[in-house]
């Protein structure tokens, strides 16, 4: 068999946890790759609303195995956290929920040095969600971090005090205050011990032996494309790679072994945090697409910025992912629309005009250019076959698909499991 990817190709917040929650039953395996508690799955079944950040979101489905990955930076004090908040489901995640050695700890201070990093940027902020992932993976690359593998060592807290201690004199540097560090520290050692009850485990051998004999994987990633380290809006990005090749080495699986790569999508777009976007709305429509998406950051409660749908960027991401096949989601949200509008191309500082997401356009003052669309405005309630869905917006979906070179097998009308329709 082969690995399934499912990735985000916005900003993040496209609505991965609620595809990945309604394809589970097709697999025996969900694994999250990359990223930290900055991510936030919301999945909305049975009445209930409930959002993880980096338990994958295969969980509530008792017969499929979900892995944390080599890739992910786990904060085991988040972790405890939403295990005693799954509670009321009465899920047994000693059977089904699996951790990677490899995977990188979020220590107490991350999580200090994250603030002190982003107040010393100024105005020049890129919207940390403060959760100490940069941090985390500056340690890791840097070769001094501590992984979930250790905390069985009898020298864990030798290592853990010499890295705190480096960590100690930056943030003196920085002047930043550290007062609430024995509390952070005792909820830390606390949640370690939490932790070790679960099945810790050398995670791609499962991975891959869980293909070998055949079983169904998918890989899950975090925020979204146009966030990658490096081929995102650099440097308003996030500090892993969220493209398809992380699941490779987020999950130690073969290139030759991923097999479809999903892209989510809204059918507009939003952004939590700074950077450039180029069909952001700061206008009464802007705010009525907030208002109608109910917009806001999942793990930051922070309002997001929206705008219309960007062709170019999506391509790009397209292309550089792979994508076999294109899941549109919250086409509801643009009920209320008599037109809607989709970003073509950049009209750049110097007149010239582009379709591509290049070096340039991530530094420059670039104006979009749109072609109009007539809206559905209308509800999409009690729909459940794509050839009942208006024209207008089937005729949307045709055109995006047109631009895209890709089909559109999913479309989205709300978010619950159940207004979710295959074409």
């Amino acid at each position: 068999m082969k690995l399934d990817v499912l990735l985000g190709l916005q900003w993040g917040d496209e609505g991965k946890g609620k595809i990945v929650d309604y394809l589970a039953p097709k697999y025996n395996m969900v694994a999250r790759f990359q990223g930290g508690p900055n991510a936030g799955h919301t999945l909305e079944f049975d009445g209930f609303k409930h959002v993880l950040h980096q338990i994958p979101s295969g969980i509530f489905r008792e017969n499929i195995e979900n892995v944390i990955g080599n890739g992910v930076v786990l904060d085991p004090v988040v972790l405890k956290r939403e295990i005693l908040a799954l509670d009321k489901f009465q899920l047994d995640l000693t059977k089904n929920f699996f951790v990677s050695k490899k995977a990188a700890l979020i220590l107490p201070t991350h999580k200090l040095l994250d603030a002190a990093y982003e107040n010393a940027k100024g105005d020049l902020k890129i919207g940390s969600t403060l959760k100490g992932i940069g941090p985390t993976y500056q340690d890791k690359i840097g070769r001094m971090g501590l992984r979930v593998g250790d905390i069985l060592s009898d020298k864990f807290k030798d290592r853990y005090h010499s890295i705190k201690e480096q960590h100690l004199s930056i943030l003196a540097y920085y002047k930043h205050d550290t007062s609430l560090l024995d509390e952070m520290e005792g909820e830390f050692y606390a949640a370690l011990d939490f932790l070790k009850q679960f099945n810790l485990v050398d995670s791609e051998y499962q991975v891959n032996e869980a293909l070998k004999s055949g079983k169904t994987v998918l890989a899950e990633g975090a925020q979204g494309s146009l966030l990658d380290i490096d081929f995102g809006s650099y440097p308003f990005v996030t500090s892993s790679n969220t493209m398809a090749a992380g699941a490779c080495t987020g999950l130690g699986v073969a290139p030759a072994n991923i097999g479809e790569v999903f892209g989510i999508f809204k059918a507009y777009c939003t952004r939590v945090g700074s950077g450039p976007f180029p069909t952001e709305l700061s206008d009464e429509v802007g705010e009525m697409m907030r208002k109608e998406g109910r917009e806001f950051g999942a793990t930051t409660g922070r309002p997001r910025r929206c705008g219309w749908i960007d062709l170019p960027a999506l391509k790009y991401v397209i292309t550089i992912n792979g994508v076999t096949q294109l899941f549109m989601m919250k086409a509801d949200v643009l009920n209320i629309f008599k037109e809607i509008k989709a970003c073509v191309a950049y009209k750049l500082s110097d007149g010239s005009v582009t379709d591509k997401l290049s070096f340039e356009t991530l530094y420059e003052d670039i104006e979009p250019i749109y072609e109009v669309l007539p809206g559905w405005n209308c509800s999409l309630d009690n729909i459940s076959d794509f050839n009942k869905l208006p024209q207008e917006l089937t005729n949307y979906v045709s055109y995006l698909e047109k631009h895209l070179e890709v089909p559109i097998k999913i479309v989205s009308i709300g978010p619950d499991r159940t207004q979710t329709i295959i074409r």
